[in-house]
């Protein structure tokens, strides 16, 4: 089953979330300490980008690709910035990592759940 696309989807999307939630946890900690700027973390269209995903051709009337698409590793980068951090931004930034925690799991729990039933005899 982790060999379907969607499944390696949600899986990068949540470390994405992961290393995301991370980062904030880091400027609420030291939103208080003299000289630390905000560091924000590169955007998932950006890990979608350098994350190479083969294209199948499962019927002869689809058109050939040229094998890989996109780079090579997929990787989050955490950016410093040279901002203050910002408490009702971080506040903002945990709430939406929450609902894209969440909106993430239910994705990839219909799925299964969709699996499961046509597997079943």
């Amino acid at each position: 089953m982790s060999s379907l696309p969607i499944f390696s989807l949600a899986s990068k999307q949540a470390e994405w979330l992961t290393v995301r939630q991370q980062t904030v946890a880091n400027n609420i900690a030291n939103a208080q300490t003299p000289g630390y700027k905000a560091a924000e973390v590169s955007p998932f269209q950006a890990v979608l980008e350098e994350t190479p995903s083969t294209l199948r051709r499962t019927s002869p009337l689809h058109l050939t690709s040229a094998g890989n698409v996109g780079g090579t590793n997929g990787t989050t980068e955490v950016i410093q910035t040279e901002k203050a951090v910002s408490m009702e931004r971080e506040i903002v930034e945990q709430t939406e990592l929450r609902q894209s925690y969440e909106l993430n799991t239910s994705i990839a729990k219909a799925f299964h759940r969709m699996i499961l039933s046509v597997a079943k005899p």
